[in-house]
């Protein structure tokens, strides 16, 4: 088997696919990724040494003698389509900037829609992360908004029925009604700055809310950069040290003292939400968001390296009924 180290020298999903050249190849690789080469039963957890059969391995634990192979407990699992093609769809996935449409990648690999969709959502549950992201030193936190403007809605589409009759000089002067944040999804965001960023979906932003997100996910003593919004006024009392900038007042920028950091990582989400993806539910916002902080938390790495690294994450499970169910 080659050397695994030889991948970093990919450079293009062209490369990649010479060097994966059958299924044969692929599993070799996935092996050594997985185990280093002494492979792990996945039913029992049993280190010794398995017999090997002609799809894979048995468990020699008389206790267990279970049959696996390397796809057993990852998102591989029960997959028809071939290694090869899976390993095509997470190098494009996560060398996209702004990820890349199930059509369009249903396209470049010659399978339909449907398996294209199922492919991206199990790349996604394997680029989540496993233990909360800890943010150190100085952290742009801001809060931003996922989803379509309610003013611009057909009147069938709009959510709350008394608007659906209205015209927009009515609605604007209807109490209560704000067009540009009703009906969309909260998203919180937090980055370190030259370091890693977070972003949760949030059902509201209250300081309730807000504010054990922030506990759970940046060390205490940190430095908070954050605008005027009054519910980081209790940042300090929470034992952080807190700046803010008044963008009411259209100040960005006060020496170091901004929020730009996440607000380009707010740009950049959005445009690949909006611009590639089009639409995202709030039942699956969750796995775009994981999508779009692996990439940013990867971004020194080159296409080969977090291609690598991805592979070692790719020990979790996603059924179809998974995915589809209820929320």
């Amino acid at each position: 088997m080659a050397n695994i180290k030889t991948l970093f020298k990919f450079k293009s999903v062209i490369e990649l696919l010479d060097y994966f050249k059958d299924e044969k190849t692929c599993i070799a690789f996935y092996e050594q990724i997985r185990w280093g080469g002494s492979p792990v039963c996945p039913h029992c957890g049993s280190t010794k040494t398995p017999y090997r059969t002609n799809r894979g391995f048995r468990c020699s634990e008389k206790l267990c003698t279970k049959k696996f192979s390397v796809k057993v407990g990852t998102i591989f699992e029960q997959s028809h389509i071939p290694l090869r093609t899976w390993f095509a769809a997470i190098y494009l996935e996560t060398a996209h900037k702004k990820g890349i449409s199930s059509l369009q990648l249903g396209r470049d690999l010659n399978i339909c829609q449907k398996s294209s969709w199922f492919l991206l959502h199990r790349i996604r549950e394997m680029l989540r992360e496993e233990s909360p992201v800890m943010l150190t030193n100085e952290v742009e936190v801001d809060e931003t908004y996922i989803g379509g403007v309610e003013g611009n809605k057909h009147a069938n589409k709009r959510s709350l029925p008394r608007y659906k009759d209205t015209t927009v000089g009515e609605r604007k002067k209807i109490e209560g009604y704000d067009p540009i944040r009703y009906d969309k999804i909260a998203v919180l965001g937090l980055v370190e700055r030259d370091g890693k960023v977070v972003a949760r979906r949030i059902s509201d932003t209250k300081a309730a809310t807000i504010i054990p997100i922030i506990e759970k996910h940046v060390k205490k003593g940190s430095t908070m950069l954050t605008d005027e919004f009054h519910v980081y006024g209790q940042l300090e009392l929470k034992g952080y040290f807190h700046k803010s900038i008044q963008h009411n007042l259209k100040i960005y920028v006060q020496g170091e003292t901004h929020t730009n950091t996440i607000e380009n990582f707010w740009s950049v989400l959005k445009r690949g939400l909006y611009g590639i993806y089009h639409y995202t539910s709030k039942k699956h916002l969750d796995r775009y968001l994981d999508e779009f902080c692996a990439r940013y938390n990867t971004r020194d790495l080159t296409e080969a390296e977090r291609f690598e690294k991805f592979l070692h994450q790719a020990e979790s499970r996603l059924t179809w009924k998974g995915l589809v169910g209820a929320a």
